[in-house]
């Protein structure tokens, strides 16, 4: 399982202990094949007619410092040179990245569709990283929604939307979290 716990390495200890990493130890995931053979693993969720609408982008260094240093622009234009200078730093010491895309779709209900699928694929990779001691946060900010992303990153926002921006390493710090009791979110209908 993690690194952090290797209390219950079954799929429903792995459920139940994945958590968002906000904080990641600066050391650098080493393990380039795990990154690789998790990608590979999520990509088995389940999509509507087999329509595969999922693209994976691995950013290298130059592009991972490009998009550094967009969002310390866009920070810098919301809020102060201050404010952009720590963003800055910050995701600068994120150890690894990699976007997720999905292909367009003229009809709305298969996008609808897409879309679901690749939160499949999210949801299957965050916790095969979590699997192999690797955690992640999945963002979808507004970083990831500007025209100069697209651009950096060369994804043709005609034919591919970002779902999100995923961020990996190994964990700093595991957030606690608790959820509703499941009694509160299931309804038995007759």
């Amino acid at each position: 399982m993690n690194r952090q716990s290797k209390a219950d390495r079954s799929l429903t200890g792995i459920i139940r202990s994945r958590r968002t990493i906000h904080n990641f130890k600066e050391e650098p995931v080493p393990e380039f094949e795990k990154i690789i053979k998790a990608l590979d693993l999520a990509r088995w969720a389940p999509n509507h007619h087999l329509t595969e609408p999922w693209h994976f982008y691995l950013p290298g260094k130059e592009t991972v410092n490009r998009i550094c240093y967009l969002k310390a622009e866009i920070t810098r234009e919301a809020k102060n040179e201050r404010a952009a200078e720590i963003k800055l730093k910050r995701w600068q010491q994120i150890p690894g990245w990699l976007i997720l895309t999905c292909a367009n779709s003229p009809d709305p209900v298969r996008e609808r569709e897409d879309y679901a699928a690749c939160c499949c694929v999210a949801q299957n990779l965050l916790l095969l990283l979590w699997a192999e001691g690797i955690g992640a946060k999945w963002t979808t900010g507004e970083v990831t929604k500007e025209d100069r992303f697209y651009d950096l990153v060369h994804i043709d926002r005609q034919k591919e939307t970002v779902v999100g921006l995923f961020w990996y390493g190994f964990a700093a710090e595991i957030p606690a979290t608790k959820r509703k009791p499941v009694a509160v979110t299931v309804t038995v209908l007759p």
